[in-house]
C-alpha cells in the first residue's frame, strides 16, 4: 500500500476509476446530450502509412463536451478506402445552380449571424451554445462553409473542419435547417469542404456521425471501423461542467 503525501490523490483516482466502471450506464445516461458522442467516427480517403494519426483526444464540438465522452465501445473510429467520394472540383450541385435556387455560398464568418447559426444547431438537436464560444471556435477553424438563403438572409446549412493543416482534418457541426433538408444542401457543403481539404493535400479526413445518418456520409466516400480500428474518449468524473 502506498504511504505518504500522494496516498490521498491515488486513492481518489482509484475511487473514480471504480466509480466509472461500476456506474458507467447510469453516468452516461445522466450526462447532458452535449457530453455524449454516441455514434461513429468516419474517415475519408486512403489509410495512412503511419499508425492512427487521426486518433486524437477530442476537443469540444458536435455533441461532445470536452470533459466527458463515451466508452470506446460506443464510438467507432473509421477509415476509408478510396471510396466513391467527391473528386477535386466535382460537385453534385454547382454554385450557379445553388444561386439560381436562391442560395449563396460563404467561406468566412464575416456576415454570419451567430445567433441564427445557433438556432440551426438547436433545430437539429444540438445544445444551445454560448455565441462568444462559437465565435472563438470558428476563428480557430481552418475550413468552413455555410449556405445562406437569400430571401431571409439566414444560414440554412453549415459545416467546418479543424486540423493541423497538413496531414489531418476532422469535420464538425454538419447541419442543415430542417426546413431545407432533403434538397441537397448538406451534400453541397460536405462536397466543398472535402474538396477544399483535398486541394490542401489533406487526405486523412474524419468526422463524427450518429448511426441514423451514416447513410448520408457513405456515398461521399466515408466508411466506418476499418480493420477494427476504434476511437477512444476520456470520461472524467467530478469536473464541473462549466470548466
Amino acid at each position: 500500500m502506498l504511504d505518504g503525501p500522494l496516498q490521498p490523490q491515488v486513492q481518489n483516482i482509484a475511487f473514480n476509476i471504480a466509480h466509472v466502471f461500476t456506474h458507467r450506464d447510469t453516468l452516461l445516461s445522466s450526462l447532458p446530450r452535449e457530453s455524449l458522442c454516441v455514434g461513429e467516427m468516419l474517415r475519408y480517403g486512403p489509410l495512412p502509412s503511419s499508425p492512427l494519426p487521426f486518433l486524437k483526444k477530442a476537443s469540444s464540438a458536435h455533441h461532445c463536451h470536452r470533459h466527458s465522452a463515451t466508452v470506446s465501445s460506443q464510438l467507432i473510429t473509421a477509415a476509408a478506402t478510396t471510396g466513391t467520394g467527391t473528386g477535386i472540383g466535382t460537385f453534385t450541385v454547382s454554385d450557379r445552380e445553388l444561386e439560381s435556387r436562391g442560395f449563396t455560398l460563404h467561406r468566412t464568418i464575416d456576415t454570419l449571424n451567430l445567433d441564427h447559426l445557433n438556432s440551426v444547431f438547436v433545430a437539429v438537436g444540438f445544445p444551445r451554445r454560448d455565441p462568444q464560444k462559437i465565435r472563438v471556435a470558428l476563428e480557430n477553424t481552418h475550413s468552413l462553409l455555410w449556405i445562406e438563403y437569400v430571401k431571409t438572409q439566414r444560414p440554412v446549412a453549415f459545416a467546418r473542419a479543424t486540423g493541423d493543416g497538413v496531414f489531418n482534418a476532422i469535420i464538425w457541426d454538419v447541419v442543415v435547417d430542417p426546413t431545407f433538408q432533403g434538397i441537397g444542401l448538406g451534400k453541397a457543403v460536405m462536397e466543398r469542404i472535402i474538396d477544399e481539404l483535398l486541394r490542401k493535400g489533406i487526405t486523412n479526413i474524419a468526422l463524427y456521425s450518429e448511426p441514423r445518418v451514416l447513410g448520408f456520409y457513405r456515398p461521399l466516400g466515408f466508411v466506418a471501423d476499418p480493420d477494427g480500428i476504434r476511437g477512444m474518449y476520456i470520461l472524467l468524473v467530478g469536473i464541473p461542467k462549466h470548466i
